[in-house]
């Protein structure tokens, strides 16, 4: 039988785009590329890969402005994940995706698959994924919906990430009333790889055969990311869309396991020319993305693609999210050996077409041609929106917090203490994290809890040898701060996470970033995006830092109420002896205490404490000065190096309190401090001040001096703040005394009680 050349058009092609989510100017250009009317598949594939969520055309214009280049960097954005040389032949790869609309519709499922989406972006690269970070933000927690979707989002990530063996090590749990109908569930993942063995997502020759390496596909995921997080959500509180139900896609994870030691023995064989994870847009973005890479042009096969369901149509077999699934390249001398390792492990592996010489992407289905495109129309030629760009000013940004009265009494501050204490944002996160595996594969050194993740890299296959080296990793985000100002909240969030890391003694080297906002058809949302830019790629350029990859989650909006501007940094830092990393826990009574870093300056502008005592977003966020934030970082780095830090833990949300009540509790032994005020602020603004660049450290006295004169040296402030003690109390002198029995208990409940569920 004769094969077409020529798709048959779509029935009535403009009105099928619309609903597709194509505009009619983007219908005109693909009319206008391919010189015909379209046929239903290529409608089909053109508006996954046009969408916002795969072309990043509002964004992209933006994003090419961030620092992306260091001397640590192997590769950097426009892969699957970027990758860093942290020596020895060793390199690791990270990024941070989002998996927000999913985990709406269906919390369970929707993070469960995040999950196990970065896995692959890691596994892709070729290296073994080795551990996972969770930033997730969530609505009012006395809500029953927020109930609901913690509960799901949390077993989804525990069931995926604990089943499949990789280690959940940190993120951040936040709440707060604008993430009501938007929740966040942002996933980290790293992996580590030879450094000499990175692998591609590229076609190199023209013939090699094109393997789908695991799962069969179904209807479960068409459209998933690519459709969910193109549009924002219609409905009130907590009103789920049914019709979105089919949409998110639903994940294996032993399946997963399955895949990734396939992959991995591939790689170690060094059988493949090219290898794609297929996520968002399935196999229209994996096929389209790997031979524009290379000006060349892939033709497949439908029928011979396994499917769950044989009625599948072509469209929907080409845009199916289905997880567990890899497209690799495979040289036909290959092609039996690729096999035979496949089906050892137990993974499904099926030739399903060939790498051409042209540029044309070419799917059949019934001995029919159904798409033919150009397949850099598809991956590398979608649209540049020009949004509608306004100035976004916060109602209460000029309020003057911090010239406001505090509490005028000990029992008053007391109070206020308890109520910044026990805050759903503060509280411990255990009953969370608890649900995780954070050991898993044994190379955590510092799992949830610490300042950082700290990792011992593990010993490779194929020789490159890790020794003591490891890696730290923080994940940060403020929407607060960066709601009041767009600019200088995304600043202090990339110093945070570098902040972090530092702690731990590691040296921050890059950094991936997701951007959470609200529609960017909104000209105040798209003046959001520039301003977190702006601040983003000041920070990361100071703080050397380079972003290589990440994701934007636009539409993070129900009805006209949006999330607030929501820059989640992941930063990745380098320690050469992981025995020598610092915690953030006080170690031992008698110990020197000291805040190291900038003077404390007013900064309750978007805190933790009129939050949780006013209920209110309002005032500046506190300033930021890089230069001082870039030698407390180098401090911090060499202190630890010097073997003088006994702990570390940042001043950040809740303020210099906080951070003290925090390094008590989390001391083996009952600790307490007696710290002495400061005189020139008043109490509360200096208990509870979110200034940044502040680091509380300890040492042991003898070592006072020494750690003193690297600050000296280094031109950086310390103010004495006094001693550890062991009777198991805060005491500010002449100000505040708080009993850390009864401050355990509120720290310890505060989430359990604010979700509805009884004390700890």
């Amino acid at each position: 039988m004769a094969i077409s050349t020529v798709p048959a058009p779509a029935r009535d092609p403009r009105p099928l785009a619309r609903q597709l989510g194509l505009t009619d100017d983007e219908y005109d250009r693909i009319v206008a590329t391919l010189g015909r009317e379209p046929s239903t598949a290529e409608l089909g594939t053109f508006s996954v890969m046009w969408s916002e969520h795969c072309s990043y055309k509002s964004s992209k214009t933006y994003l090419r402005t961030l620092p992306t280049e260091g001397e640590r960097i192997l590769v950097g954005p426009g892969e699957n994940a970027g990758v860093v040389d942290v020596g020895g032949g060793v390199a690791v790869t990270f990024k941070i995706e989002s998996h927000n609309h999913p985990s709406f519709v269906e919390p369970f499922q929707g993070a469960a698959t995040g999950v196990g989406g970065i896995i692959r972006d890691i596994l892709t690269m070729g290296a073994r994924p080795i551990a996972l970070l969770d930033p997730l933000r969530f609505g009012d927690p006395a809500s029953d919906t927020t109930r609901r979707i913690v509960d799901g989002v949390v077993r989804g990530i525990g069931h995926y990430g604990n089943s499949i063996g990789v280690a959940t090590v940190g993120g951040e749990t936040a709440f707060d009333p604008c993430y009501q109908g938007n929740p966040l569930v942002n996933v980290l993942c790293v992996g580590v790889l030879p450094a000499d063995r990175i692998q591609l997502a590229a076609a190199e020759q023209p013939g090699d055969i094109a393997v789908l390496i695991g799962q069969r596909t179904g209807r479960d995921g068409i459209g998933g990311a690519s459709v969910l997080a193109s549009a924002e959500f219609r409905g009130g509180d907590g009103g789920l869309e049914d019709a979105k139900r089919p949409n998110v896609q639903v994940g294996d994870p032993f399946a997963g396991k399955l895949l990734i030691e396939s992959c991995l023995e591939l790689y170690d064989r060094d059988l493949l020319s090219g290898i794609q994870d297929m996520g968002a847009a399935g196999i229209a973005c994996s096929t389209a993305e790997m031979a524009s890479k290379a000006g060349l042009g892939m033709r497949v096969d439908l029928d011979a693609v396994p499917l769950r369901e044989p009625s599948m149509d072509a469209w929907e077999i080409l845009c199916s999210e289905s997880q567990e699934r890899m497209l690799a390249l495979v040289s036909p001398d290959n092609l039996d050996e690729v096999l035979a390792v496949c089906a050892r492990w137990g993974c499904q592996a099926t030739p399903i077409g060939e790498v051409t010489a042209d540029d044309r992407l070419v799917f059949t289905r019934g001995g029919e041609v159904v798409h033919d495109a150009p397949a850099t129309a598809l991956a590398d030629e979608g649209p540049t929106c020009a949004r509608p760009v306004a100035d976004w000013v916060h109602p209460h940004a000029d309020d003057d917090v911090d010239g406001e009265d505090g509490p005028t009494s000990e029992e008053e501050l007391r109070a206020a203490a308890l109520a910044v204490l026990a805050a759903p944002g503060i509280a411990s996160a255990a009953l969370v994290h608890e649900q995780y595996d954070s050991i898993v594969q044994h190379g955590t050194v510092q799992g949830p809890g610490a300042d950082a993740a700290v990792l011992r890299l593990p010993e490779l296959r194929g020789g490159a040898a890790a020794g003591r080296r490891g890696i730290a990793l923080a994940t940060d985000g403020n929407g607060r701060w960066c709601a009041l100002d767009p600019e200088e909240g995304a600043k202090l969030v990339v110093a945070e996470a570098a902040r972090n890391v530092a702690c731990t003694g590691a040296t921050p080297v890059a950094a991936t970033n997701c951007l959470n906002f609200g529609s960017p058809e909104r000209p105040e949302i798209m003046g959001q995006f520039r301003d977190v830019i702006e601040g983003m790629g000041e920070a990361c350029e100071a703080l050397g830092v380079p972003i290589t990859g990440g994701n934007v989650s636009f539409y993070n909006q129900t009805g006209t109420t949006a999330i607030h501007p929501t820059p989640v940094l992941g930063v990745l830092g380098v320690i050469d002896d992981v025995s020598a990393a610092v915690g953030n826990a006080f170690a031992e009574a008698g110990d020197a205490l000291f805040c190291v870093g900038a003077p404390t300056r007013p900064g309750l502008g978007g805190s933790e404490y009129l939050w949780a005592t006013q209920r209110r977003i309002a005032g500046a966020p506190p300033r930021i000065f890089l230069d001082e934030e870039k030698a407390l970082q180098a401090l911090l780095v060499a202190a630890a190096a010097a073997g003088v830090l006994r702990s570390a833990h940042d001043v950040a949300a809740g303020g210099l309190l906080t951070t003290v009540v925090e390094s008590c509790l989390r001391a083996g032994a009952p600790l307490g401090a007696r710290i002495e005020r400061e005189q020139a602020l008043p109490v509360h603004q200096w208990l509870f001040s979110e200034s940044p660049s502040r680091v509380v450290v300890t040492t042991a006295a003898a070592e006072a001096a020494r750690l003193l004169a690297l600050c000296d040296a280094r031109g950086v402030h310390v103010q004495t703040l006094g001693v550890v003690t062991d009777d198991a109390a805060l005491e500010v002198l002449g100000a505040l005394r708080l009993d850390l029995a009864e401050v355990a208990v509120a720290h310890r409940d505060g989430l359990a009680l604010a979700l509805g569920e009884p004390g700890r």
